[in-house]
């Protein structure tokens, strides 16, 4: 008998016997927290599964399957140019404005396909960072200072985090430079602009369909945000188009597959989503019973699912736990967050970058969240902090970093995040 490796398992087995054993049941807060734990799991479920992440599946999917390896290797590996690789990494997160979870599969899919570390990380950062939408929400709320500040820090960040990742990690990148070098890669028959307009399409219906509303009832955020489903469904048309032209989908298919969405946009207008997943089940349907890139696009999309979902819910899980939903409590009370933040020393600045970093922020929400806590004495370099390190991460998105490039480079991606939010808002503060 292995007595060192049964030990551990008694050990485990004690931990968990004894949790259960002792488990504060009964206790108002701890209570609470098991509720706001689950209330934020059902909120993250319903707003943000359908719309957010089944889209980003089937790019990531398509990026596996329709992107060459060596297009992915030339504009972003790891001999690639670097001012055009970072250019394109940071542009391309940026223009998709989604939220620090929804770029995860998009990040995972360049990532397999062979992009260098420094791109890829410049990519995971900007997409939900560098948000048009919040950057302007921010200056309308919070004030000019924070907002211009937010969007060089955050475009700032998105490269220099890449750089320094790459610098740390230089040997494994020659490595595998070389490797890519070695490495024989078939071109995909398609012609480049037949792909580039199915990814403008897909990432469109991605960003329509989650396109937030704005405060203002005027302006040219407010007219998209009150037509994004007629504009989400024309984008949905002309993909359909797309299939049939250059993917080999029929159109008998297609058609059959269009009616119950168009059953359900008509008789439940108000509930958009009942449309949006009956599109994806039939579109799922087509192509996994297609022609073998179809069946190929399927496999890997429903391969990132089944990485990625499982650690997101785990991750919300704990995360509401934990800090609550937003202007709700977890198990750690608010007045130490908000008494913690005040001023601008050091302390204040990490403890903000740090929070940030593992509360789940949903598109936009951080916005409402700061208002709060400035009202209650935030500093406006903790501000800043938590709006640098905030939006871009989670523990969700953490453990799924861990799950595609291993902990060592999660940790010190993290860790780079949270130093330098710290920094940047504690020189922000002494300024302001």
């Amino acid at each position: 008998m292995d007595w060192k490796k049964e030990g551990k398992i008694l050990l485990a087995i004690g931990i968990v016997f004894l949790a259960f054993f002792y488990l504060p049941l009964g206790v108002p807060r701890f209570d609470n927290a098991i509720f706001e734990a689950l209330y934020l799991t059902k909120w993250y479920a319903q707003q943000h599964v359908i719309l957010c992440l089944v889209p980003a599946f089937f790019i990531a999917g398509g990026i596996s399957v329709f992107i060459s390896q060596q297009s992915v290797m030339k504009y972003l590996g790891a001999q690639a140019n670097k001012f055009i690789a970072y250019g394109v990494a940071s542009v391309s997160g940026g223009i998709l404005a989604v939220c620090s979870c929804t770029i995860l599969p998009l990040f995972a899919g360049i990532y397999k396909m062979g992009a260098g570390l420094g791109p890829a990380v410049t990519f995971l950062y900007s997409g939900p960072a560098i948000n048009v939408m919040a950057i302007v929400l921010t200056a309308n709320v919070l004030g000019i200072k924070l907002g211009f500040a937010r969007a060089i820090g955050a475009i700032a960040f998105s490269i220099v985090i890449g750089v320094i990742m790459e610098f740390i990690f230089r040997k494994e990148e020659k490595e595998k430079a070389l490797n890519q070098n070695m490495e024989l890669v078939e071109e995909k028959s398609r012609p480049l602009w037949q792909t580039a307009i199915y990814f403008a399409l897909m990432v469109g219906i991605l960003v329509f369909a989650n396109w937030g509303k704005p405060d203002s009832t005027e302006g040219i955020f407010y007219f998209l945000y009150s037509s994004k489903w007629i504009l989400t469904g024309i984008l949905s048309i002309l993909l359909g188009i797309v299939l049939v032209l250059w993917f080999e989908i029929k159109i008998i298919h297609l058609a059959l597959i269009s009616v119950l969405p168009i059953i359900f946009a008509i008789a439940y207008p108000q509930y958009h989503e009942l449309s949006f997943i009956a599109g994806v089940v039939g579109i799922s349907i087509v192509i996994a019973r297609g022609n073998e890139q179809n069946k190929s696009w399927f496999e890997e999309t429903w391969g990132f699912a089944k990485q990625i979902l499982p650690l997101l819910f785990f991750g919300v899980l704990i995360a509401g736990f934990l800090l609550g939903r937003p202007g709700n409590e977890g198990i750690i009370p608010s007045q130490w967050i908000s008494s913690l933040v005040g001023g601008n020393s050091l302390f204040s600045n990490l403890f903000a970058s740090v929070v940030g970093a593992f509360m789940y922020f949903a598109t936009l929400t951080e916005v409402p969240i700061l208002q709060g806590l400035i009202g209650n004495g935030m500093g406006q370099g903790p501000a800043l902090a938590l709006l640098l390190a905030g939006p871009a991460l989670s523990l969700p998105n953490m453990l799924v970093i861990k799950s595609v490039m291993g902990w060592k480079k999660t940790i010190i991606y993290v860790s780079l995040v949270v130093v330098m939010s710290t920094i940047t808002g504690l020189i922000f503060g002494s300024i302001f």
